[in-house]
């Protein structure tokens, strides 16, 4: 059980949570701000915890219609992402060495299939690796071909790219990383550059130089355990967070079929409180009304939104009873109180430790009240 509650008063509140900034880098940093995407966690689909490697142009497009005729795209889910972890190109690189989308699976080609998604008002995404073969070796890397495919996928109108990490040259991932953020910012195009080396060489501190999102852990499952330990892992991070640069626990299991609906609004509540990005992995062309109403809850999402970019963390846990809590724009502050343990308990939270005075008048809003 938990609550996700929005409290507000006239009085300012005082900010318990540093954002850290690199300052050899502000040039560069200056540059992800400027080219207009990331300054707010991204929001979308992304095909791979429901699909993996079953995709094919059909389920992109009509996965963007669903988008839309759900009412997600009007909420923010803008990002349409072919990132089932690789399998949507050919095993080899044409003649020039340009990456070639699998004819079988997608015969139109990428290009038409952003013109597509663009039709809809909506944004292209796609995935590659820093290393010689993508994850499952069914198709070729980026490695050592950055500026080349970054030109590709500017040519197709990609909007967002997944960078993966497997089977490299064992260099450092932040060197391999920069390479295709500086390729990204050559090719012209605002990209949204996702950066995913699961958090094994600490990225929370060196990849907002380079790119809007990072991986802090390994892959998510549709089960419990993995989105309550990947939410403290996540939370180790948090300071390293702000507009352009994201902590990513990973996308969203919300409807996939593993858990109830209240652990799912406890996944998507401390997904958004987190400011992580919110990637919702379930086939929403079939998805239940109680589903959709979770992934569409506008307060919700409008925590993950605030144009502060203060990312939520947690301020107390006693027993499976836990406190997360995070500043919002407009002197308020979101709360999750969120009760792990295997028995119902209350918790209580005081105003000072989520920076209000007793003093003051407060008012408090359950997020999830309909």
């Amino acid at each position: 059980m938990h609550f996700l509650l929005c409290l507000s008063t006239t009085i300012p509140v005082s900010a318990n949570i540093n954002i850290t900034t690199d300052d050899a880098h502000h040039h560069y940093r200056r540059f992800l701000l400027a080219n207009g995407v990331g300054r707010t966690p991204p929001m979308g689909w992304n095909s791979w915890n429901r699909f993996q490697c079953n995709i094919d142009e059909w389920t992109i497009k009509s996965t963007a219609d669903a988008l839309v005729s759900t009412g997600l795209a009007a909420l923010g889910y803008k990002y349409v992402n072919i990132v089932a972890d690789d399998c949507w190109g050919e095993a080899n690189r044409d003649s020039k060495g340009n990456l070639v989308p699998r004819a079988s699976t997608f015969p139109s080609g990428i290009k038409a299939l952003s013109n597509y998604v663009h039709s809809r008002g909506l944004k292209l995404g796609i995935y590659s690796d820093a290393g010689f073969r993508t994850c499952s070796k069914t198709m070729p890397g980026s490695l050592g071909h950055e500026d080349q495919d970054a030109i590709t996928f500017a040519s197709w109108g990609v909007d967002y790219l997944k960078y993966d990490n497997c089977y490299h040259d064992n260099t450092r991932h932040q060197d391999r990383y920069a390479k295709m953020s500086y390729a990204l910012r050559k090719a012209g195009r605002p990209i949204l550059y996702s950066i995913c080396e699961w958090g094994e060489e600490n990225p929370a501190k060196w990849a907002g130089r380079y790119g809007h999102t990072w991986r802090t852990t390994g892959d998510i499952q549709d089960k419990w355990d993995s989105i309550t330990s990947i939410a403290d892992l996540n939370n180790i991070w948090g300071r390293f967070a702000g507009p352009g640069r994201w902590n990513d626990p990973d996308m969203l299991e919300v409807g996939n079929g593993g858990m109830s609906l209240e652990e799912y609004r406890s996944h998507f509540s401390i997904w958004a409180l987190m400011k992580a990005p919110l990637l919702i992995g379930c086939d929403i062309r079939s998805a239940s009304k109680e589903i959709l109403q979770i992934l569409g809850n506008k307060e919700v999402i409008d925590v993950n939104q605030d144009p502060l970019g203060v990312q939520g963390r947690k301020i107390r846990s006693r027993g499976g009873l836990e406190v997360w809590a995070g500043q919002l724009s407009g002197r308020r502050v979101a709360v999750v109180l969120w009760n792990r343990s295997w028995s119902r308990a209350p918790i209580t939270v005081g105003w000072r430790e989520i920076g209000f005075s007793p003093r003051n008048p407060v008012i408090v809003r359950d997020l999830w009240t309909v």
